[in-house]
């Protein structure tokens, strides 16, 4: 898989863009780039065009600020989907990749087919979450994300999790991660608004997945609204990282509502 680069003015993007057909767009979580989808995209790929963009200041992306909302992060997809020339795609979100994808269906929906939540959810912090936020930026201006990334993988993994390799690799690609980068997301994440009435209101299929042992997002904060327009699924034995601990889980989940979606 080639990674390309698409210079969008507010930031020097790096993605990947493999298969044809209906667009997906995969968006990573903190500290992740599109390297997190790398047993996910093989296989999607096949029936669909798949895009999974680095968030800037991740992966091979620039950043330019340290001081971002979710929505700057939203307006980066957009500017990448018109770099594409892409009107409409089903987008899917894991974490904070979720969190953007609820600021895109809420500012940018008529560029939306449909959309999904990956072990995220449309919640904001609470304020142990907000300071827990500050706490994490103060030690990456000490210099200390090799640390934060050290503390922060294993506990994405399921309780005991004994894939220890794929918690090495998550761990290899978030030190990958500028420190600007990790910042501008902590800063997005700890200031993202309530954004539950955007799965409330929505006139478009949704999907959301939560893994059974999810450490970080139970799973009654991904189902917080359910209809006849929403698509609950659950990960059996996966923590936060469904792409590495339940892939073929996660992608039957997808290819299901994508079928159901046209």
């Amino acid at each position: 898989m080639k990674l390309k680069t698409a210079d969008l003015g507010t930031v020097r993007m790096s993605y990947m863009d493999e298969g044809k057909g209906e667009p997906i767009v995969l968006l990573h979580g903190f500290c992740g780039s599109h390297e997190y989808w790398e047993e996910v995209i093989p296989e999607l790929a096949k029936d669909y065009r798949v895009i999974a963009p680095d968030l800037r200041g991740h992966g091979k992306s620039s950043v330019r600020e340290s001081a971002c909302a979710v929505e700057d992060l939203s307006e980066d997809i957009k500017d990448l989907l018109q770099h594409l020339g892409l009107e409409k795609v089903t987008m899917f979100g894991h974490s904070l990749g979720g969190y953007i994808t609820l600021a895109f269906a809420d500012h940018q929906s008529n560029r939306l087919k449909a959309f999904g939540l990956i072990h995220s959810t449309a919640f904001p912090d609470d304020e142990a979450g907000r300071n827990g936020r500050d706490q994490t930026i103060e030690k990456i201006k000490d210099g200390r994300l090799k640390e934060v990334i050290d503390q922060l993988v294993p506990k994405l993994f399921a309780p005991a999790s004994a894939q220890k390799e794929k918690i090495e690799r998550a761990r290899e690609i978030g030190y990958g991660t500028l420190d600007e980068g990790a910042i501008c997301a902590l800063v997005a994440m700890k200031n993202r608004p309530n954004r539950n009435d955007v799965l409330q209101s929505s006139k478009m299929p949704v999907l959301l997945i939560a893994g059974e042992r999810d450490q970080v997002i139970p799973a009654e904060k991904t189902f917080s609204v359910s209809g006849e327009w929403i698509t609950q699924s659950v990960l059996t034995d996966s923590g936060h990282m469904g792409m590495y601990e339940s892939p073929c889980e996660l992608i039957r989940a997808i290819q299901t509502f994508m079928k159901k979606t046209q």
